[in-house]
């Protein structure tokens, strides 16, 4: 088996993070226009955080938060109730031979910083760091 000489880390590879962010930009617009059938998630206003897509770029995974962060629970629900219409949709806007499966978790990235920042004001945290 022939080893790829342009990506060889564990990371993803650069058709990955372009793929990934190429759909993000083409859900984003897609949600913030209104364009779905469901009055539910037209309601919502939604940020998509993150895109991330498979080696094979069979299946993308969506961060996503619903503005204010009001409604977790049900953002997800309803995406992925709609996730055949939003992957038709991207699918015709992109133009890709293959559009990929859609999934949808909740963007956790806000809250990480919080409890990165809470962490690095403590006492002891910061007397370390100064060191």
């Amino acid at each position: 088996m022939s080893r790829n000489i342009h990506h060889d880390g564990p990371g993803p590879s650069q058709r990955q993070l372009r793929v990934g962010e190429t759909i993000r930009r083409a859900l984003s617009e897609v949600l913030q226009r209104g364009d779905i059938h469901d009055p539910d998630l037209n309601r919502m206003s939604i940020t998509v955080g993150e895109v991330r897509i498979s080696p094979d770029l069979k299946v993308a995974t969506a961060y996503v938060l619903p503005l204010g962060g009001q409604g977790q629970d049900e953002v997800v629900g309803l995406l992925a109730r709609n996730k055949g219409e939003l992957r038709r949709m991207i699918g015709k806007k992109l133009g890709l031979k293959y559009t990929p499966d859609l999934r949808f978790r909740l963007d956790d990235t806000f809250d990480r910083m919080d409890e990165t920042r809470r962490l690095f004001s403590q006492d002891d945290v910061r007397r370390d760091v100064e060191d």
